[in-house]
């Protein structure tokens, strides 16, 4: 009678039908994986490596042809310089004014919105359509109506007798015009996510606690609150992101002045690059790629955690 020695059975068994070699097992694994491997080549290129660079040239004084390690040298002056660090106080107070003002008007708007009153849909259309005009646009329109002599803001203030200020001239009040404008511009689409998270919230809730005696604040608070806060979320990260990084509404509006009263860090980066100062203003993008970073993921954390507590 025949014998299989140890080693022969080991490959038998291995090689047995039902039972894939690990070798083939891993190779059908990985099999669909490289077709991952352009994407991840185009994403590193255009996105991972330029990321790195950007803050290894912030450490630099650099030009087209000769580039010089100067530490955190960028940085000091970018936080030293009153003119540069006017432009950082301005993104704070821009990004925070705007996202708050679009999330109480957003929430007002889509409330009235999603009531039973008359032309609900022409006002819908109504307030929704600044956002699709251009961002260009609307600047170059607010600066003719905010002009302080022929503007047709004051000439409308001065029919009642008030004296029109120079909303775009004043240095106490450039940054906040542009800030109503761009609330103006964007609050129809803080509405537009309020309306739908409205409308999805079941009316049974309402009817129950009508049925037991609470009135239209105890609604409001209670129910519509707490149940709209994914739109909330929603609204405050987009209307943060879009506030601290905004620059074509100021820089069509004002160029960043009076002097550098409306200066934002997308406007400081913009003039630095523009003077030739590449080192300073890449560390200007560094400083608002940590801002941002640091303003939003923390924010997002919570309001999801606040609202996976509900």
């Amino acid at each position: 009678m025949a014998t299989i020695a140890p080693s022969d059975a080991t490959e038998a068994v291995v090689t047995s039908p039902g039972k894939r070699p690990p070798r083939r097992k891993y190779a059908q694994r990985m099999y669909p994986r490289w077709f991952l491997l352009p994407g991840a080549v185009i994403f590193f290129v255009l996105f991972i490596a330029p990321t790195f660079a950007s803050f290894y040239y912030a450490f630099t004084r650099w030009t087209l042809f000769d580039v010089e390690f100067i530490g955190f040298d960028n940085f000091v002056t970018f936080f030293t310089d009153p003119q540069l660090s006017k432009g950082f106080t301005n993104t704070l107070i821009f990004g925070t004014l705007t996202s708050g003002l679009k999330v109480v008007l957003g929430l007002l708007i889509g409330v009235l919105l999603t009531s039973e009153i008359w032309a609900r849909g022409y006002l819908r259309a109504v307030v929704f359509f600044p956002v699709l005009v251009s961002t260009v646009g609307v600047g170059i329109t607010f600066q003719a109506l905010m002009d302080p002599y022929d503007g047709l803001i004051n000439r409308a203030l001065a029919v009642v007798g008030i004296d029109g200020p120079g909303w775009l001239t004043n240095p106490d009040l450039a940054l906040y015009s542009i800030i109503i404008v761009d609330v103006w511009r964007g609050v129809g689409l803080a509405a537009l996510i309020y309306m739908a998270g409205l409308v999805a919230i079941p009316q049974e809730y309402y009817e129950a606690a009508k049925v037991d005696g609470a009135g239209a604040w105890h609604r409001f608070r209670n129910i519509t609150l707490p149940l709209v806060r994914p739109a909330t979320t929603t609204v405050i990260i987009l209307s943060l992101i879009g506030g601290l990084r905004e620059f074509q509404l100021i820089w069509v509006m004002t160029g960043g002045g009076p002097g550098f009263a409306s200066d934002v860090l997308a406007s400081v980066i913009y003039k630095q690059y523009a003077y030739g100062f590449y080192g300073l203003s890449t560390a200007g993008n560094v400083v608002l790629f940590v801002v941002v970073s640091a303003v939003i993921l923390p924010l997002f954390w919570w309001l999801n955690r606040k609202q996976t507590d509900l």
